[in-house]
């Protein structure tokens, strides 16, 4: 089959991602394999892109997000037959999803509705999947006392299915930062209750827009680890933070003054561990219901066609920029 990989990290503007012929995935026994029909590119795959080599002789094929058809399915496999419409991430592990075929863990992949577009769906599994973890945990409602919460970067994809999960789940107030006119409005469409400015002072724009300066939450989703000491000002005691960008050794010691507790995310953590894997299925059943239901939108905002080098590219091009509001699909 043809997949988009490469064999050494390299920089943006030493793209080297080639269109190969790789041989099929094998299948595990609780795998299904997909042909994938469309692909949700994300900043993870650039960072990971830059910063990992195949081994010697090998090749790195990466896309941990899909939407796709049933073509096989492994002896393990329950609830799923061929001909399935589906979505879903995958394992970083393992080959990922820029290829026409795809080897997934079925308690990862949730059906999509008849109606629901392929380039639609594949732009929803990663940011429903983080913001639902990063802001849940492993229960499906916010910890007591969680009303005000703050999403640092509302406009990019976590931020913009974090902002429509607790519009569409909860009761809470929700306050997002973007600092373009284009990315105040996209929060604002997400369904944000408030919308501050991340280069100003936030904790006067909070005091003078709702008369409270502190949140109970903040979701922040970039820059974490040089934000630590602003987020630690806009938090009350014992409020939560939960991170969920890679980030360098920081300062914890700026939460102590607070009690604030620190939350981290990755969406990889259940899958590499083998631990509760059908509660990220259960999420993306969640989310095919909601969006089906109209009280969760699709945020794909860049459509690009074809399993192309230059396809590729483009799609890198847009997510290297960090200014990306919603997300590029790849339609194949």
């Amino acid at each position: 089959m043809k997949a988009l990989a490469y064999e050494r990290a390299h920089e943006l503007k030493d793209f080297a991602i080639r269109l190969m012929d790789v041989p099929e995935p094998a299948l595990r026994d609780a795998d299904l394999l997909v042909e994938v029909r469309a692909i949700g590119i994300n900043p993870g795959e650039a960072f990971i892109r830059r910063m990992r080599s195949a081994e010697a002789g090998g090749r790195v094929i990466l896309g941990w997000e899909f939407a796709g058809v049933v073509v096989r399915t492994g002896p393990a496999v329950e609830g799923f037959e061929i001909g399935d419409r589906v979505f879903g991430t995958g394992d970083v592990s393992r080959d990922g999803c820029w290829a026409e075929r795809v080897a997934v863990d079925h308690r990862i992949v949730a059906r999509l509705p008849d109606s629901f577009p392929f380039d639609d769906a594949a732009s929803l599994p990663v940011g429903t999947i983080t913001a639902w973890e990063a802001i849940f945990r492993d229960r499906d409602s916010l910890a007591d006392g969680i009303d005000r919460i703050l999403i640092v970067g509302g406009a990019g994809g976590v931020g913009s299915l974090a902002t429509q999960l607790l519009k569409a789940t909860t009761q809470a107030f929700v306050i997002c930062t973007a600092s373009r006119p284009e990315s105040q409005a996209w929060c604002r469409d997400m369904g944000a209750d408030l919308v501050v400015d991340h280069t100003q002072d936030i904790a006067q724009q909070l005091e003078a827009s709702s008369g409270q300066k502190h949140v109970d939450m903040v979701l922040s989703t970039a820059g974490s680890a040089e934000n630590i000491g602003r987020i630690a000002q806009i938090l009350r005691p014992f409020g939560q933070v939960s991170i969920i960008d890679a980030i360098p050794a920081f300062d914890a010691g700026l939460l102590a003054p607070r009690s604030i507790t620190l939350h981290t995310e990755m969406i990889f953590s259940r899958i590499l561990a083998g631990y509760g894997l059908k509660s990220q299925a259960r999420i993306l059943e969640t989310t095919a219901a909601l969006a089906e239901a109209g009280s969760l939108r699709p945020i794909t905002t860049t459509r690009i066609r074809g399993l192309s080098v230059e396809s590729m590219r483009i799609a890198h091009e847009h997510v290297e920029t960090r200014r990306t509001v919603g997300k590029v699909v790849i339609t194949v």
